[in-house]
């Protein structure tokens, strides 16, 4: 059924008439901002409209990008709508085999390369491939055919037909799965654009809200969130110049709405903690006007001084880190969804402190249930229309307009839902019992002060936890291990028999996407690490409680 909300590319159209000098993005470079107007962001996307009709390029045609965050990113996303092309967004930390494989199994004819932190893999890749047009944007990165500036120096704005049906495919998004090569999920605009509307409209998206673009666009939820929604509801954008400046990137446009990744606010904890002790914290905050000044100060220092919505996602985040939040007058709306739903499914709006711990109800717009196999389905206008070459995993994914997700979770009487981790994630011990790791992983993220953890054990006597602390200054290992032999005392007590952990091993390389332990959107690949432990969790010495990686 067709729907009446307009589509992005026809909305930023409508904003280039009605306010086309306003300004949409904001580039940070060299410390400054470097403003596009609407009527810039529109005229330039029409330029390279014209560049790849020129290169031989027809509607339908896939055409990928692979770049960090930037206002050419939403640029050229937009100008693939106003061709009717098919984007291909590739994650900027990918390694060489995925992006081959992303490349040819979509049979993209061009691509668009940006910001890098690293372009060897980038640039190894492209060598595979003779008669795919490269066009390189305005920042240093991989030599490609084509410039930026030279095409929209070059060329004139096309004229697009804007009109497109809820049924046309807009984008192929390939999932960064923690086991195999990623699956390209087929997205439409139908489902797109009713998902970054419900959002809208949920969130009270308005006049004077400001977005901030940094967690990787080639993830749906960037992709909806912030540039579905920016576009769609004529919400300004800013960029980030660089990792080193992030925080002053991010004070310099002060944000409304702010969107991150455990990983990124426990560094964000972190950093505040360095400067100010917990218990110093804890003093201060019970004192109610240097209480209003500290929190005060602390969200300026971050830059969200201003902002309104704070969220989290993409990763289990523990109870206790949004409880911290909360105490410092940060309160952190936690969601859940995933490609295949376009990242809206549950959101804890508006925020409701004593549902922390659960990832909120669903949306406006979306049905949740609870299988007999505990497994969590989802209903909604937004879901993709299966993987791309793939019916028969498609067909298993949706069963009766049902999105099977892969999760187990629990409904309270509220509706509110609690994710208890992956199915696959589920492991058998020796003892031939099921251990759930991610409720035990949450609750140890209270208990300690590990930075990465992950709990393994399939076929093991008992499981264990693999740990990564914190880096900090003059780290005290024989402290650290104390802490630990306390933390696993207290678990234990809490967990069934057959959950109780083993041991801890510390780890001495810590986890990252280079090394390919983290997904680009910093998921750990637990089979991986399963197969990597197995031996020495299998026959962990009896009565050890911490063992040192470096040290076997």
């Amino acid at each position: 059924m067709e729907q009446n909300y307009p589509y992005p590319h026809q909305q930023v159209a409508h904003w280039a008439s009605q306010k086309p000098n306003d300004v949409f993005l904001r580039q940070i470079i060299d410390r400054q901002f470097k403003d596009f107007t609407y009527n810039d962001v529109y005229e330039h996307a029409l330029r390279i409209v014209a560049a790849l009709q020129d290169m031989g390029l027809h509607s339908g045609d896939k055409v990928a990008l692979i770049s960090k965050n930037c206002a050419e990113w939403f640029i050229i996303d937009l100008a693939l709508m106003l061709g009717n092309y098919v984007s291909v967004p590739i994650f900027p930390t990918a390694g060489v085999d995925t992006i081959i494989h992303v490349l040819r199994h979509s049979e993209a004819k061009a691509v668009f390369v940006g910001k890098l932190d690293d372009t060897k893999a980038t640039s190894a890749s492209l060598a595979h491939f003779d008669d795919l047009h490269t066009v390189s944007m305005p920042y240093k990165t991989v030599e490609c055919r084509y410039s930026w500036n030279e095409l929209i120096a070059q060329y004139q704005p096309a004229t697009c037909n804007l009109e497109r049906k809820d049924s046309d495919l807009m984008s192929i998004v390939y999932t960064s799965g923690t086991s195999g090569l990623p699956k390209g999920a087929l997205l439409k605009y139908g489902a797109f654009t009713w998902s970054s509307h419900k959002l809208i409209e949920h969130i009270g998206m308005q006049e004077g809200d400001k977005l901030f673009s940094y967690l990787p666009l080639a993830h749906i939820t960037e992709r909806v969130y912030i540039l579905g929604t920016s576009m769609s509801a004529g919400i300004p954008v800013a960029f980030p110049e660089s990792l080193d400046t992030f925080i002053e990137d991010v004070k310099m446009h002060r944000p409304t709405l702010f969107i991150s990744v455990p990983r990124l606010w426990t560094l964000f904890q972190q950093r505040i903690q360095e400067k100010l002790p917990q218990k110093k914290l804890d003093l201060l905050l019970k004192i109610p006007l240097v209480s209003t000044l500290i929190k005060r100060k602390l969200a300026d220092g971050l830059g969200l001084n201003k902002a309104r919505v704070l969220g989290c996602g993409s990763a289990p985040v523990s109870a206790g880190l949004l409880r911290w939040y909360e105490s410092i007058g940060l309160n952190i709306t936690e969601a859940w969804g995933m490609t295949e739903s376009f990242a809206y499914s549950t959101l804890n709006y508006p925020f409701r402190s004593d549902k922390i711990g659960s990832v909120g109800n669903a949306g406006p717009g979306v049905e949740l249930k609870i299988a007999d196999d505990d497994e969590i389905l989802v209903k909604s206008t937004g879901l993709f229309d299966g993987y791309y070459k793939d019916p028969q995993t498609s067909s298993e994914t949706v069963v009766d307009e049902w999105l099977h997700t892969g999760d187990i979770g629990i409904l309270d009487d509220e509706g509110y839902l609690t994710i208890q981790g992956r199915k696959k994630d589920n492991f058998k011990t020796a003892k031939g019992k099921f251990v759930c790791p991610v409720p035990i992983e949450k609750r140890l993220f209270e208990l300690s002060n590990i930075e990465m953890m992950c709990l393994i054990g399939l076929g093991m006597p008992a499981p264990i936890l693999l740990a990564i602390p914190h880096d900090i200054p003059n780290f005290d290992r024989s402290r650290f291990e104390r802490k630990l032999h306390r933390v696993l005392d207290q678990i234990n007590n809490e967990l069934e028999s057959h959950e109780k952990i083993g041991g801890v091993l510390v780890i001495k390389e810590p986890w990252s996407i280079d090394n390919e332990i983290l997904t680009p959107t910093l998921k750990i690949k637990r089979h991986l690490l399963e197969k990597n432990y197995h031996d020495i969790g299998a026959n962990w010495p009896k009565g050890t409680k911490v063992q040192w990686e470096d040290q076997l």
